[in-house]
């Protein structure tokens, strides 16, 4: 097969003890998944259905990396994330069944124009330029699910030049990795390659230049970003 151009280069992520790489294919998002990050947006946990938006998977920053303050935002915030790794794919996935789909877990860093995303939700219209920029979907290694278990517990933190800003517990996530996983299999083929990130606690808020940005999870370790200013 020939292509009139280079095809892009195949997005991947580290994989916890090991040279090996994840081909990463899709990155899906729950929005507003932890009850006190949904009232501190504005919005009833208690009443919202899940929902969900994406990101390319050329989104992807390693640990480590720099990201340079984006473009076009005066409000950048952090969001400390689950990702769940899919190993196997499959359509209308039950609740049982669908731990049996998860290859692996790491730990995410939704990075989000706080401004951009507010103007379309007010205006009506996609998230993409809020959410779904270039840099924006920092994941660690991803831990295979065979080595640590599946995850539905532990401490998630996130901390800003030593500061801790984010410190929840998975377990407070409102929909589960299981529920999660079978509500997107209703309406999307899942496949392998696809990550997950299952949505952030309450804390959300602004990183600058200069910032250096800490996630951890219980058991999947940390990662590490900083901000630069824009060129």
């Amino acid at each position: 097969m020939s292509f009139v151009i280079d095809p892009p280069k195949q997005a991947s992520v580290a994989v916890a003890g090991t040279d090996a790489r994840f081909p990463v294919r899709r990155i899906f998002c729950v929005g507003r998944n932890y009850a006190a990050h949904a009232v501190e947006m504005g919005k009833d946990p208690e009443r919202d259905p899940p929902f969900f938006f994406t990101k390319p998977a050329d989104a992807v920053v390693e640990s480590g990396e720099t990201v340079v303050y984006p473009p076009e935002t005066g409000n950048f915030h952090y969001e400390a994330e689950l990702i769940v790794a899919i190993g196997t794919g499959g359509t209308a996935i039950t609740e049982d069944k669908a731990l049996e789909h998860v290859w692996g877990y790491a730990v995410g860093n939704d990075l989000t124009r706080r401004d951009l995303q507010l103007q379309a939700r007010e205006q009506g219209r996609p998230w993409d330029w809020g959410k779904a920029f270039d840099r924006s979907a920092v994941i660690g290694p991803v831990h295979p699910a065979s080595e640590v278990g599946h995850v539905a517990s532990g401490a998630i933190t996130l901390s800003v030049n030593g500061e801790t800003r984010q410190n929840s517990d998975l377990a407070k996530l409102i929909w589960s990795v299981p529920e999660i996983i079978s509500i997107l299999s209703q309406s999307i083929a899942l496949a392998p390659g696809d990550l997950i990130m299952t949505g952030t606690p309450e804390g959300v808020g602004p990183l600058v230049p200069g910032d250096t940005c800490v996630v951890e999870i219980a058991g999947l370790g940390r990662i590490e970003t900083p901000i630069a200013p824009r060129d």
